[in-house]
């Protein structure tokens, strides 16, 4: 089972794809699609939306797990943050690919053992559970394989509740 895991973001969108085969996950790719600031928004989109239909096509995963939208302080961020999320699920659901959505808390809970794990621990577990020699970077891409790692443990339960 191939999962695709997505950070959103305008200015870097974080992916990142692991198969689980026997019960063991391995790397299948990783990366950042990013687009330049001072670009007008309509054109940033775009070109995020054209760079993920790339990858969904190269890779071929046969789920998605996204990270939902975590409202801050800053709406700005929250807004560009949500017009770049809402591109990555057209592009996720125009290629038919299952889409599951994970808080924050729970992408830190499923992947260090604690809702309130730091940045360094994501990492640092990510890279443990995936047998590299070292952290994925940028870190939009570490998040992105964190979400799809959280997916592939909570995916047995989504089956079982008919969810998945």
């Amino acid at each position: 089972m191939r999962t695709l895991g997505i950070d959103p973001g305008l200015a870097t969108m974080g992916w990142g794809i692991v198969e689980e085969q026997g019960g063991q996950l391995r790397l299948v790719a990783v990366g950042a699609l990013t687009t330049p600031a001072g670009t007008p928004l309509p054109e940033r989109l775009h070109s995020l939306y054209d760079e993920l239909r790339r990858v969904i096509a190269e890779h071929r995963p046969q789920s998605a797990a996204i990270e939902e939208l975590f409202f801050g302080k800053n709406v700005n961020t929250a807004l560009t943050v949500g017009q770049a999320r809402g591109v990555a699920l057209l592009a996720l659901v125009q290629a038919h690919i299952p889409v599951f959505e994970y808080k924050p808390t729970v992408v830190k809970q499923a992947v260090a053992g604690y809702g309130g794990a730091d940045k360094k621990q994501m990492q640092e577990m990510v890279r443990m559970t995936l047998g590299l020699s070292l952290v994925p970077k940028p870190d939009d891409a570490a998040d992105a394989l964190a979400i799809a790692i959280c997916h592939v443990y909570s995916n047995p339960m989504l089956r079982r509740l008919g969810e998945a």
